[in-house]
C-alpha cells in the first residue's frame, strides 16, 4: 500500500493550491493521510482528487474540521495499526514527539503519525515508527517544504520524506 502523509497545510485563503511537487507525489497513492492544520475543508477536496483522504484535526482547524474528523483516531492499514494525532496536546512536556507517544500510551500499534512542529522526523523507537512528515506549503524554519510516503507489506512499514524547495 502506497500512502501519502501530509501536515500542516495552514492553506487559508481562497486561490492558494496544493504544491505542484505534492500533487505529483500524490497522484495515484493507494491513501493520503492528513494530520491536522487543514484550516479550510476544501483542503480535503484538493487533497481527495489525487486519492483517497484520511485525518484529523489540529489545533488551528475550527469547528467543522474537528467534527469532520475527530483530533485522535487509530486505523488499520495493509494489516498495520497507525495512529494519528495532529501532536499539540496531551502536554508531555518533551516535545511534539513525546505528545504523540503520549496520545497514544497503552495502545497497540506499529506507527504514530503526527504534525504540528513542521519538523520533519522519521524515528524508530522499541519497533514502534514515529513520523511527522513536516509541511509541504509552510516550513517555518526548516530548509525545505517536506510532506511524506509510506509503503507497506509483509508488516513492514517503510517511510521517506520528500524535501523541496518551491513551495509552487
Amino acid at each position: 500500500m502506497r500512502i501519502g502523509v501530509v501536515s500542516d497545510t495552514h492553506i487559508s485563503r481562497t486561490g492558494r493550491k496544493l504544491p505542484e511537487t505534492l500533487i505529483r507525489s500524490l497522484e495515484g497513492a493507494d491513501l493520503i493521510l492528513h494530520l491536522g492544520d487543514w484550516v479550510i475543508p476544501e483542503v480535503y477536496d484538493m487533497l481527495a482528487e489525487l486519492a483517497p483522504v484520511e485525518g484529523i484535526a489540529g489545533n488551528n482547524d475550527g469547528p467543522m474540521i474537528v467534527s469532520r474528523f475527530g483530533e485522535r483516531k487509530i486505523l488499520e492499514l495493509d494489516g498495520l495499526r497507525f495512529g494519528l494525532v495532529h501532536g499539540h496536546y496531551p502536554y508531555s512536556g518533551q516535545g511534539t514527539p513525546g505528545n504523540a507517544l503520549l496520545a497514544f500510551r497503552g495502545e497497540s500499534l506499529d506507527c504514530i503519525l503526527f504534525g504540528h512542529s513542521h519538523q520533519p522526523l522519521l524515528r524508530r523507537e522499541s519497533g514502534l515508527l514515529l513520523f511527522n512528515p513536516g509541511s509541504p506549503t509552510d516550513k517555518r524554519r526548516e530548509k525545505r517544504y517536506s510532506f511524506g510516503l509510506l509503503e507497506t507489506g509483509g508488516r513492514e512499514i517503510r517511510a521517506e520524506h520528500i524535501f523541496y524547495d518551491s513551495r509552487d
